[in-house]
């Protein structure tokens, strides 16, 4: 596996992963102890980035809570000097619900339950997940700067965070990672953050660098997700939305077929490609994906490949809403 350096000298490998799916957002959390196990092979396959979060929570049939980071401190104890850990803080749950809390107490009760789940004494990596409008971001970063030199994190970052929010932080306390979504199918961040993270030499992160499956090119377009299922609440996971971005699947498959490569990979390399201080995390809880996936930092797109698929992207009219405007979701993105 190829080693990317983030920020002011993190060093990840290419690929990283994200574990939010093997206890939320996708359906019923998996078992767990078959989650430490792969979690752990990722590790032997080359990953040495894993991505979760104090919110990553599920249940089991007794309903009991399961935290991700609780999979992630079992299985990487045994490596932890060789493993980049990353959690977040700043959402909690209150009454079933999500609650964006950001201030100084709570950053620091969140990290010491954090710490205790993943069974050790410092995160490499730790995000505020959300902006908390109630906590200005200058307290934030003054935050975390005090938990750098305690020692009890590492490196630091922002999640989802808008370009002022990022300047503002970034100057009390200078950012290693900024976290967003990004992939071929959506590149809102190539309007302005990008060009701000390379300016300031803060890595970027995407989360669902596959379109959340899409661009895997295995699910149904006529498919239905259950309501425990975040793509349920997607508008661009809408069957007429998944039929029309069909289209663009099928120049990935094509650019694919070139390589003797899957979709997945070409839309992982296409990611790699757009910068060396990009580490995407995609997500799996089958071993033969995450293999899959890290193979794909070996490939190099030609300039004739980025070229058909940029074409293909000005030449498809997509379905590409990740939110309703209205959700509680798309209003915290961007702060």
């Amino acid at each position: 596996m190829k080693k990317r350096i983030l920020g002011n000298g993190l060093e990840v490998s290419a690929i990283g992963l994200g574990c939010m799916g093997m206890t939320h957002g996708f359906g019923k959390p998996s078992d767990q102890e078959e989650m430490i196990k792969l979690i752990q092979d990722a590790f032997k396959a080359g990953i040495t980035m894993f991505d979760s979060a104090e919110v990553y929570q599920g249940a089991d049939e007794q309903g009991n809570i399961l935290y991700n980071e609780d999979l992630l401190g079992e299985a990487l104890k045994p490596y932890r000097d060789q493993v980049v850990i990353a959690t977040k803080c700043g959402i909690k749950m209150a009454d079933g619900k999500q609650v964006l809390d950001a201030r100084p107490e709570v950053i620091r009760e969140s990290l010491e339950g954090s710490l205790k789940r993943l069974q050790t004494d410092y995160v490499d990596l730790y995000y505020l997940h959300r902006v908390d409008p109630n906590t200005p971001i200058e307290v934030v970063a003054q935050t975390m700067k005090e938990l750098l030199a305690e020692g009890k994190i590492r490196h630091w970052g922002l999640s989802e965070a808008g370009i002022e929010t990022i300047k503002k932080a970034h100057a009390i306390c200078p950012l290693s990672v900024v976290e967003s979504e990004y992939s071929i199918m959506w590149r809102s961040p190539e309007k302005e953050l990008l060009p701000l993270l390379k300016e300031l030499n803060i890595g970027f992160v995407p989360f669902a660098p596959l379109g959340k499956g899409f661009l895997t090119g295995t699910i149904d377009v006529a498919a239905t997700f259950p309501a425990t299922d975040t793509r349920s609440k997607q508008p661009r996971f809408k069957q007429e939305a998944m039929a029309a971005n069909a289209k663009l699947l099928d120049v990935v498959k094509e650019v694919a077929a070139k390589h003797n490569a899957t979709p997945a990979q070409i839309a992982l390399a296409w990611l790699l490609a757009q910068g060396d201080n990009i580490v995407p995390i995609p997500g799996s809880r089958k071993l033969g994906r995450i293999e899959e996936n890290i193979k794909s930092s070996g490939i190099e797109l030609t300039k004739d490949d980025l070229d058909i698929i940029e074409q293909a992207l000005d030449g498809v009219d997509l379905v590409l809403d990740r939110w309703d405007p209205n959700s509680p979701n798309a209003k915290r993105v961007g702060k």
